[in-house]
């Protein structure tokens, strides 16, 4: 009886997934997957055989930002994206922590009940502290590092992040994020140094995810938490000798106003023997320089 209920359950929310009108499955033709964790119910993309590539987006976006990693990478790989929990086709519910420590513990918690080992992960923006941070607790799963535009250390000492941390928490901030849905309408386009690279209807695969006040909560704690959990980025800095031991490549937006050149050279310092390929775009590499970046990836992979 308990297996019953839990196929029609999967069963509904596959098709409340493909029930979703704004989805283009020309643009998304994957399927929808979900794995039930014990704070909700997870999406995610699992095609191809061969090597696993995990996948791990950050604020606003979901496993669509990787949608053609995905197409390419899989003819040869086992390619992995998930949605965070509150992101994407992923469950939203109500009066949950939001912050990345809550998410990287749910990322670990995926990683173990899919038994997934030699893992290259890919990182990128709030993905790079809680994709690392579950690396780190399941090192012993992770073959490969492929950075993506992030950070992974204090940010409370940082003077561009407090004046971002003051305008979030004011009634001004938390008002833009959750009745106006400002995070994917308006500061995911100001992360692209050439607006034209980001079509409408694209945007909208970003817009609508977030449809109403409750939902965006995921958003808003995210944001809040660009400080507010500084001591916890540390904490796993100060641990990533856990990881650093590993091959990493580095893919790295140089016109990113948002995660700077100078969050770079902090990557290079501590990680002096990873590969890096600086690329002439925005913070979303992925959309901007899709070919240079897959191509960098799939040699890294195979070299």
């Amino acid at each position: 009886m308990k297996r019953a209920l839990y196929i029609l359950f999967l069963i509904i929310m596959n098709s409340k997934a493909f029930s979703q009108s704004w989805i283009d499955t020309t643009l998304y033709p994957f399927e929808n997957r979900f794995l039930q964790l014990e704070t909700g119910n997870m999406h995610y993309v699992d095609e191809g055989k061969g090597e696993t590539i995990l996948f791990v987006h950050g604020t606003p976006t979901w496993s669509f930002l990787f949608r053609d990693f995905i197409k390419e990478l899989s003819k040869e790989n086992r390619c992995i994206a998930i949605d965070h929990i509150g992101f994407g086709l992923s469950e939203k519910p109500d009066s949950v922590p939001g912050t990345p420590e809550w998410h990287a513990q749910n990322l670990s918690e995926f990683i173990k009940k899919m038994n997934l080992q030699n893992i290259t992960l890919v990182v990128h923006d709030f993905g790079g502290p809680i994709g690392l941070a579950a690396g780190i607790e399941n090192n012993d799963r992770i073959n490969k590092v492929v950075l993506f535009n992030a950070w992974l250390w204090a940010t409370k000492q940082n003077q561009e992040a407090q004046k971002i941390d003051k305008l979030i928490n004011s009634r001004l901030g938390k008002f833009m994020y959750l009745n106006m849905n400002f995070s994917p309408k308006v500061l995911l386009k100001k992360g692209f140094a050439n607006k034209k690279n980001l079509s409408k209807k694209v945007h909208q695969h970003y817009i609508k995810p977030f449809p109403d006040k409750n939902s965006r909560t995921y958003l808003l704690n995210l944001a809040t938490a660009l400080v507010g959990s500084s001591d916890w980025y540390q904490k796993q800095w100060d641990q990533l000798g856990l990881l650093s031991n590993k091959e990493w490549l580095i893919l790295w937006g140089t016109k990113d106003a948002f995660i700077t050149l100078d969050y770079l050279k902090q990557w290079q310092e501590k990680l002096p023997k990873a590969r890096l390929k600086e690329i002439d775009s925005g913070h979303f590499v992925q959309e901007e320089a899709t070919v240079e970046a897959i191509q960098a990836i799939d040699a890294f992979i195979h070299k």
